[in-house]
């Protein structure tokens, strides 16, 4: 049978399955062959150019190792200098990325077992630094090429260089700084406190007997009377103003309490009473899941029975069909002011009331309540609190 077209299919999938890595099993160092299947390297095997090379290498293992682990050691530390650099990695990373080379060196031919004794014998023949940690071998390039060492210390000399020119030029700033101010200390900058009375009695007084040129005695004896004078007045009249501010403060604060403390007991007596499941019969609600298609989305239905609290059995308005859906699945409805709802959640649970207005701002309606104890009271619910009544 003559040999396949180039172009044949199985030409073509012959050279898709020659490309990529393929089984260590079948891969044969001495002759670095590697076959696809167990028959290919069955046949190898038994091929006289196989038996050839066990022969030379039957004569002097110890040389076929040595060149193989050299040749291993060499492209491994290539690939680890030019793809890494000296940074720090994952030794496993770097094994990956060096046997995705079809024609590399296997380790099975080498003098180390497994990756870590070889991780561990670069680092004790000084090749990288290596370290262990949970996750496993890190290792880290050693760069000894001259070239290098002579960049990286001439890059060091510059720095120390740059750092000695910054500090004689931070010394002589404060040099200059030392001989403005003669030799002293520097002032410590000023703390500005606030101004506090030691007593609410107490007066500030104001010292304005300052004898002004080209005055007489007598004018600046009466200005400065006539100086007090006022400012006594003034002093009397804020005093008589802040006293009364004070009382003003001190009976505002107080109804302030009251009401603060009004407002946090309604608040607890709200969230004692609070539930997350609302549903109650002979309500009206609205399904807003589309799950159900467009024939219910959208649509009212009268609650007929309640089921573990979250779950309802519901009866549509429009068609009569009866479904069972969550409380998640449907939403409150409000009616029109004039219009009987029932509350279902918060301190007024399970009262009948009376829709009085409705606050679009707020989210919320007036409710006058028509049972229970409370009866007549009005009081605000939030939308998401009450239903219309079937």
């Amino acid at each position: 049978m003559g040999k396949a077209d180039f172009l044949s299919p199985k030409a073509i999938s012959n050279r898709i399955k020659s490309k990529g890595l393929q089984k260590l099993r079948w891969y044969c160092q001495m002759c670095q062959k590697q076959c696809r299947d167990e028959n290919g390297f069955k046949c190898h095997c038994m091929s006289e150019s196989h038996q050839r090379q066990l022969l030379l290498a039957s004569e002097n293992p110890t040389k076929f190792m040595d060149f193989f682990s050299n040749e291993f050691k060499s492209e491994f530390l290539e690939l680890l200098r030019r793809r890494f650099g000296t940074k720090r990695v994952h030794n496993n990373i770097v094994y990956n990325e060096y046997i995705s080379h079809r024609e590399h060196i296997h380790m099975n031919s080498t003098q180390w077992e497994t990756l870590t004794d070889f991780t561990k014998w670069l680092g004790r023949e000084g090749l990288c630094k290596v370290d262990e940690t949970p996750k496993g071998w890190y290792i880290q390039y050693i760069d000894r090429d001259p070239e290098t060492i002579r960049r990286q210390e001439e890059q060091a000399r510059k720095k120390k260089q740059e750092m000695d020119d910054e500090e004689r030029s931070a010394r002589f700033i404060e040099e200059q700084v030392r001989r403005g101010q003669g030799g002293k200390a520097p002032d410590t900058e000023p703390v500005y406190t606030e101004l506090k009375r030691e007593s609410e009695e107490e007066k500030v007084a104001f010292n304005l007997s300052v004898p002004v040129a080209g005055s007489s005695k007598s004018s600046s004896a009466l200005g400065a009377s006539a100086l007090t004078v006022a400012a006594s007045s003034v002093k009397r009249k804020e005093t008589s103003s802040g006293s009364d501010s004070r009382s003003e403060k001190k009976k505002k604060s107080a109804l302030e309490e009251i009401i603060e403390m009004e407002e946090k007991k309604k608040k607890k007596q709200s969230l004692a009473s609070r539930t997350d499941y609302w549903l109650q019969p002979d309500i009206v609600v609205k399904i807003i899941t589309k799950k159900l298609g467009e024939k219910y989305h959208k649509k009212k239905a009268v609650v007929m029975e309640v089921r573990d609290r979250y779950g309802a059995v519901v009866k549509m308005i429009d068609s009569g069909d009866k479904l069972k859906l969550d409380q998640n699945h449907l939403e409150t409805v409000i009616p029109a002011p004039g219009k009987r709802v029932l509350i279902l959640n918060g301190p007024h649970r399970d009262t009948e009331a009376l829709l009085e207005g409705i606050d679009e701002k707020n989210f919320s309606a007036t409710l006058t309540l028509d049972s229970g104890p409370q009866k007549g009271d009005r009081v605000e619910v939030a939308y998401e609190d009450f239903s219309k009544l079937a």
